[in-house]
């Protein structure tokens, strides 16, 4: 049985933050601040791990949900990253992950005859055999008529034929909120909603001013803890620049790193709007776009503009929607419209900046970069989600040459995940299972392509209460039992955190949620300790999130999008 992440466990939490000195303290709650958290714990570290809002509730939640290698970076031959990256997909495919992480196929359109297939031929064959991409199945040429096959929604005349290769798939919510889980079950404490907003320091050490914690202050009571940590290891992504000038270094100034952030939007469409039977990607004048199933839908995207506006809840344009749509419309039979879109998002890549000028992040380096800009506090920042535990492994050295102490190598190519152990065995029992629950067969796959063999806690809520096992009013493709797990097992404190992370309500269903947004708040208000008031303020704060988010979608540029987005505060902190 996994320990439960639920609101006794956070009481718990911020009680050790308070009376604990840590080996390790992790500030950010994304891909990369769970990674850390998880190696340092499995090196036998104390370690604590703060999130100013939900886990994974910035870039991590917000990527286009693949677990890659990075064609495109073969042909600015960045094999380095290529090689890395493709390493990380084969473990977590093969050991890590492998209820979470997925194959699956993608078509290459071609346009030219001859020297394309054989380029770019050339280069799916290096990308088959680099790394660890062994383990997924190799490409294939396919002819015009093959391609169409495959690819029946395409036009006849948007391809002379196609190279079909593999790649990987992620929620890359749920697998960020599965790793933080994983690190507070080897013992890690683990608080979300606890926002850092200074740095304890030691005047009498060598030098003076070695860091030696953090102020944090707890965003649901307005408790302000002073947490005492031997090393801090940021890891806020986007948010690097802001850290920096917390702990009083320039970015860009020798010892920091300067971090641009680059804006990508996705659109969700109904899986019936594109006749494919396999993904694709299109190369663009700018970068590449993806069509990527997601069960009964698509994603489409993305974009790559510099973003220098409020980065807690970037805001999609109408501009960003007519552009994906444009390029993807170029290849297909039936075009898609703005009334096929069921939902749309944006994240911010936090780029290495460099030399290159703003408005080319396309450009910007991928590669992620480790400091120490002064004792007692490293920074990690770049990068790409695929490679999260390298950056992560990278960044515990780097604190552990500052314990002054022996400490074991990373073990985290070694360490499933939450979920992953016993995962095929109860694959191969689904009927079982099935049986035992009153379930569709069907559903159950479902249930364990979400949460592996922690399927069996949630279908325990629906013996307990049959009624969990009724799929939630507006948001049929989910359990009431998910909801309640989301609070008492997942960490959940808001009605937004189960609609838009722990679930993909917010993105899925057409009405983002509005529908089973009360029959979500009521599920979880008895283990939150809610009362009706606070109830009705989180559904209110919700609607007032979505109504924002379809406003700012009507914009034509970002700063006025932005200024819609910014006039509703983001619904949890309304209502905390």
């Amino acid at each position: 049985m996994s320990v439960p992440m639920g609101p006794r466990a956070r009481e718990a939490a911020l009680r050790r933050l308070a009376e604990d000195e840590f080996d390790v303290l992790v500030v950010g709650g994304g891909v990369v601040g769970a990674g850390v958290a998880l190696d340092a714990v499995s090196r036998g570290l104390s370690v604590a791990l703060v999130e100013a809002r939900d886990l994974a509730a910035g870039t991590s939640s917000r990527s286009s949900k693949l677990i890659h290698g990075g064609l495109r970076y073969l042909e600015q031959l960045d094999f380095r990253l290529v090689r890395e990256a493709l390493r990380e997909r084969g473990l977590l495919v093969t050991r890590l992950a492998p209820h979470l992480v997925r194959p699956v196929p993608f078509l290459l359109p071609l346009r030219h005859r001859v020297w394309e297939r054989g380029y770019v031929g050339a280069g799916v064959l290096l990308y088959d055999t680099l790394g660890g991409a062994r383990v997924l199945p190799r490409h294939r040429q396919l002819s015009h008529s093959r391609a169409l096959r495959e690819a029946p929604g395409l036009r006849s005349d948007a391809l002379v034929g196609a190279i079909q290769y593999y790649d990987a798939q992620v929620d890359d919510a749920r697998f960020t909120m599965t790793v933080a889980r994983t690190a507070m079950q080897y013992g890690a404490c683990v608080t979300t909603r606890a926002k850092v907003t200074g740095f304890l320091r030691d005047t009498l050490s060598e030098g003076g001013g070695q860091v030696v914690g953090a102020l944090v202050r707890d965003l649901e009571s307005g408790a302000e803890l002073r947490v005492r940590a031997r090393q801090v290891i940021n890891a806020t992504g986007v948010w690097t620049d802001e850290i920096q000038r917390l702990a009083g270094a320039s970015p860009g100034s020798r010892g920091s790193v300067t971090v641009q952030a680059s804006k990508g939007v996705h659109l969700v469409v109904p899986r019936e709007k594109i006749r494919l039977d396999t993904g694709l990607i299109l190369r663009t004048e700018k970068s590449v776009l993806f069509v990527i199933p997601w069960g009964p839908h698509w994603i489409v995207g993305t974009t790559d503009t510099p973003w220098d506006l409020d980065k807690v809840e970037p805001a999609p344009t109408r501009a960003d929607i007519d552009y994906i749509l444009e390029h993807v419309n170029a290849v297909l039979r039936t075009p898609l419209t703005h009334d096929d879109i069921e939902g749309v998002y944006a994240g911010l890549r936090p780029l290495l900046a460099g030399s290159a000028a703003r408005s080319q992040t396309v450009k910007l380096s991928r590669e992620h970069a480790v400091i120490r800009p002064e004792p007692g506090l490293v920074i990690v920042a770049g990068g790409k989600y695929t490679t999260y535990r390298v950056m992560a492994k990278d960044a515990v050295d780097v604190a552990v040459a500052g314990l002054g102490q022996k400490v074991p190598a990373s073990v985290t190519d070694r360490v499933p995940v939450l979920g992953a152990a016993g995962f095929e065995a109860l694959r191969n029992n689904r009927r079982r299972l099935a049986g035992r629950a009153g379930l569709p067969v069907a559903r159950v796959e479902h249930l364990l392509g979400r949460y592996g063999s922690c399927v069996e806690e949630v279908l325990a809520l629906v013996e307990a209460d049959p009624g969990l096992g009724d799929p939630i009013p507006g948001a049929e493709g989910y359990l009431k039992a998910e909801a309640v797990y989301a609070v008492t097992h997942e960490g959940a404190l808001h009605l937004e955190d189960v609609l838009v992370r722990r679930t993909r309500v917010f993105i899925e269903e057409r009405d983002h949620g509005l529908v089973a947004a009360p029959v979500v708040a009521a599920l979880i208000a008895p283990a939150l300790g809610w009362d009706d008031d606070r109830v009705r303020a989180e559904i209110d704060a919700y609607r007032s999130g979505v109504e924002a988010d379809l406003a700012a979608q009507r914009e034509i540029d970002d700063t006025a999008a932005n200024a819609v987005r910014l006039a509703a505060a983001a619904p949890a902190d309304q209502v905390a």
